[in-house]
């Protein structure tokens, strides 16, 4: 049994059933991740959330798209990419299935002992792994009890900081735009949501560029998407992006968890 983590899919179907054909995907025996963003952008957003709710070996994190999509159904607003997706005759489903995933999950790979942290955007070094699962089921158990009010206050870019003080919307706000919408992060893991380039601005630098290795201990491995202008490099063999720019027609790439290999597939 293999275990994959697929970045982006952006509602690329075609790209999507490419990838698993060329892992030699196995769909009773495997399993597979994906990092968040499963629509939008692309053509096929609808038939990407259908195969994987056909399919319960595979699930995904949570990314910023998702939520969006998740808001416009919860309004009943359909415009762009999505309006397929919101006036499907399987709507109320989707948005059941969508609304259950994870913002974060923790893979243990026996094979190799290693560890995966999975994420859309990534965890802030101010946060442990504990802490930031622990947060992370704060706020899905907040979207699954009152959906309505979760998902008309989750929007703005602050506060753009964490603080163990922050409580009500501001707390589960600034959460959400850490693990779905991060890149960089200046002193104190402050938010620059503004710049979404592999270039920070003067005082900002990329979250993954941790100050200490305590959370980069041995077989820890930090795996996020969301961040398409990296193509994947982050130059830190513990932090593994998976957003090869699917999105805009480049390629959409699969980590093989037991041995840390890449594979892609052109748009």
């Amino acid at each position: 049994m293999n275990t994959f983590v697929i970045g982006d899919i952006h509602g690329s179907f075609k790209q999507f059933i490419d990838l698993l054909k060329k892992i030699n995907y196995k769909q009773h025996e495997d399993k597979i991740i994906l990092v968040g963003d499963l629509v939008n952008r692309g053509p096929e957003s609808l038939a990407v959330l259908n195969y994987c709710m056909a399919d319960p070996n595979i699930t995904s994190v949570l990314g910023n798209h998702d939520l969006y999509l998740l808001h416009l159904m919860n309004i009943g607003k359909a415009e762009g990419s999505l309006k397929k997706v919101v006036e499907a005759e399987n709507s109320e489903e989707i948005f059941k299935w969508l609304i259950k995933r994870p913002l974060m999950l923790e893979i243990f790979d026996q094979e190799t002992d290693n560890t995966f942290f999975i994420t859309h955007a990534g965890i802030p070094e101010i946060w442990s792994p504990k802490k930031a699962m622990k947060l992370a089921l704060e706020v899905s158990s907040l979207l699954q009890d009152n959906p309505d009010d979760m998902l008309k206050k989750m929007w703005g870019n602050h506060p753009d900081k964490w603080s163990d003080e922050l409580i009500g919307y501001d707390r589960y706000r600034v959460i959400i735009n850490y693990l779905t919408r991060m890149r960089f992060v200046g002193d104190d893991c402050v938010l620059d949501l503004k710049n979404t380039s592999k270039d920070a601005t003067i005082g900002f630098k990329p979250w993954f560029h941790y100050e200490s290795n305590a959370h980069t201990k041995k077989n820890q491995y930090f795996v996020f998407g969301h961040w398409a202008s990296l193509s994947g490099k982050t130059n830190d063999p513990y932090f593994i992006g998976l957003d090869t720019g699917c999105a805009w027609k480049e390629k959409l790439t699969a980590l093989r968890l037991n041995d840390l290999k890449k594979i892609s597939v052109n748009y």
